[in-house]
């Protein structure tokens, strides 16, 4: 782990004649993971490409900013495929859909552009491979969250999700023998960790993924907070509130014993919280985008945190390709195609 001072971070503050003992720990890696760069990408493109209207299935992930943003330049975000209008370019988010949509978009003759994460698109092929093989499927998640109903669907007749230990307890399976778990891709490491440890306590011959389907991004911002939330008084997680890796972040935090929030900007930082602090820890959810991280470091520095340094927990460098619907697009026309924007 290593730490850096941080003197390119614009300051807003007066100078002052003696350093504060106040400081920011800006934690690294943080914000954008490889499939939300990939999915933003995406938009951009088909926009770029093929003009507006783009229309996209759910919010491409799930930060308010980034949605108002792709907005702003034609993007149309809608619940259901329903909504789209035949014949026209949907894309579908990064959490993924399940058969269903995919069938109701090839009725609807719809130009497809899927977004889903590659990660996610792993546990959907994994879902499909057990339920092959005739396993019953446990999918630990939460219920309501778009990643989920996207897995569900691919196996709706021998899959029950659970989301915590009780409702472990509960399970009823038709051969307790030979049944298969699988896992949302943000869910919190030591929430997964209770619940899998559960399931083999009840079933002891359970099998589940070759690896486990919790993303790199979700872990690795989750190790960062670990890391560094017992030098902090406060942890500020910035994501939006129907972010799930965004809320686990704040979880490790309060579960270590340090008082975390959630935060969409900076506007949202209720000076009471400072009272008292001498060191907050900064981090950001895997779509929240850097620029309100830029924010809110800002905002704290004209608070009186005037020494930002960087805590660098490990190095991430993950980067996912294009999918061929745009790569295509790209190709036909010629050199003149955008590239994508970071």
């Amino acid at each position: 782990m290593t730490t850096t001072s941080l003197d390119s971070i614009p300051d807003g503050s007066s100078a002052h004649s003696s350093p504060s003992p106040k400081s920011v720990l800006l934690l690294k890696p943080r914000g954008f993971c490889a499939g939300v760069v990939r999915a933003i990408d995406i938009v951009r493109i088909a926009l770029e490409t093929f003009g507006a209207p783009i229309y996209v299935r759910r919010e491409i992930v799930h930060n308010r900013y980034v949605v108002n943003e792709l907005a702003e330049k034609g993007a149309i975000f809608v619940h259901e495929i329903e909504e789209v209008p035949d014949g026209q370019r949907v894309i579908y988010s990064a959490h993924g859909v399940s058969p269903a949509v995919r069938e109701m978009s090839k009725s609807r003759h719809l130009k497809v552009i899927d977004a889903t994460c590659p990660l996610v698109t792993k546990v959907h092929i994994e879902a499909v491979k057990f339920a092959k093989q005739g396993y019953s499927l446990v999918l630990i998640g939460h219920r309501d969250h778009d990643e989920i109903e996207g897995t569900l669907g691919e196996a709706p007749e021998v899959t029950q999700v659970v989301s915590n230990v009780a409702e472990v307890e509960a399970l009823q399976i038709p051969d307790p023998d030979h049944v298969a778990y699988l896992t949302q891709t943000t869910l919190s490491l030591d929430e997964a960790r209770d619940i899998i440890h559960a399931l083999k306590v009840k079933f002891p011959k359970i099998v589940g993924p070759h690896s486990q389907d919790i993303c790199y991004a979700t872990e690795n911002r989750q190790v960062a907070v670990r890391n560094v939330a017992y030098k902090a008084d406060l942890v500020l997680v910035v994501g939006s509130t129907n972010s799930s890796n965004s809320n686990r972040l704040v979880e490790v935090s309060r579960n270590l014993g340090t008082i975390g929030y959630l935060i969409d900007n900076s506007q949202a930082i209720d000076p009471a919280w400072l009272q008292g602090v001498t060191h907050v820890a900064v981090t950001a959810g895997a779509s929240a985008p850097e620029v309100l991280v830029e924010g809110v470091v800002n905002y704290l520095k004209l608070n009186g945190f005037d020494r930002v340094e960087e805590v660098e927990v490990m190095p991430e460098n993950v980067r996912f390709g294009l999918p061929p619907e745009i790569v295509q697009a790209i190709g036909s026309v010629g050199d003149s195609a955008p590239v994508p924007v970071r």
